[in-house]
């Protein structure tokens, strides 16, 4: 089974708590972003990403391009 991006998120971080207290939120807000109707909010992505290396595209899948047009390759933003 593929590893959810929040779950090696963690892992890089050492842990859940130590991912929350990256991000100023509780390990428990962290084990929540783990459930598909609870994503990671934008506002801490670009931190995730920076320290983990966990990109943001992974972080939120089905959204990012709303939050992150800058991210979009030419490629991309020809197929939309």
């Amino acid at each position: 089974m593929k590893e959810h991006p929040v779950e090696r998120a963690a892992r890089i971080a050492g842990g859940y708590k130590a991912l929350g207290d990256l991000l100023g939120v509780t390990k428990g807000a962290v084990h929540q972003w783990l459930d598909e109707k609870r994503h990671v909010p934008a506002a801490h992505c670009p931190k995730i990403e920076t320290f983990t290396g966990v990109s943001r595209k992974d972080l939120r899948p089905d959204d990012w391009n709303k939050y992150w047009p800058e991210l979009e390759s030419p490629r991309t933003a020809e197929v939309a």
